[in-house]
């Protein structure tokens, strides 16, 4: 056998074996965000049930998690509590926002009466702000550093260990 045949088919093969390696245990669905490390994209929309008008930049001077999610999600129902739990134990220090969309405002009140609200929830109604945000499906939470700038993103429903991590980076100087 050709010694050069043999040197490139160990390469060749070694070099397959380490991108296999690198992608294992990588979601093929999850792309990163290009908005981290960005300024968050502004917004003003009506929260829920009072139509008072809530701009994103009013929360300029601390940390805010902005949460994407509607009632039609049953991760959201899952995460939830989290969010609520969490809200009040980081409170006032940390800002928490939800921006309901593609969802009707009954059924958002009728979801925050049944189980709790503990921050201000708004309604994206021609889903604009999900698009602004890249937001591909609920729940989304992006967290948000005293300036605006946005400093992590997670997909799916939050765990509290999760969440205090991604406010850590959001409240870190």
């Amino acid at each position: 056998m050709n010694r050069t045949v043999l040197i490139v088919g160990v390469v060749l093969t070694a070099s397959l074996v380490l991108v296999f390696f690198a992608a294992l245990g990588k979601d093929p669905q999850h792309i990163d965000s290009p908005l981290v490390g960005r300024i968050a994209p502004e917004f003003a929309l009506q929260a829920v049930g009072s139509h008072q008008t809530v701009d994103l930049s009013q929360f300029r001077g601390k940390p805010v998690v902005l949460n994407f999610w509607a009632t039609w999600c049953r991760p959201c129902w899952d995460e939830h509590p989290v969010l609520t739990a969490q809200s009040q134990l980081l409170a006032p220090q940390v800002q928490f926002v939800g921006v309901v969309f593609q969802d009707e405002e009954s059924k958002i009140l009728d979801f925050l009466r049944a189980r709790g609200s503990a921050y201000p929830t708004l309604v994206d109604e021609r889903g604009r702000t999900a698009i602004a945000y890249g937001v591909g499906g609920v729940p989304e939470t992006f967290f948000l550093d005293r300036n605006g700038k946005i400093v992590a993103k997670f997909e799916g429903p939050l765990s509290a260990e999760t969440l205090q991590n991604d406010v850590r980076k959001a409240m870190a100087p």
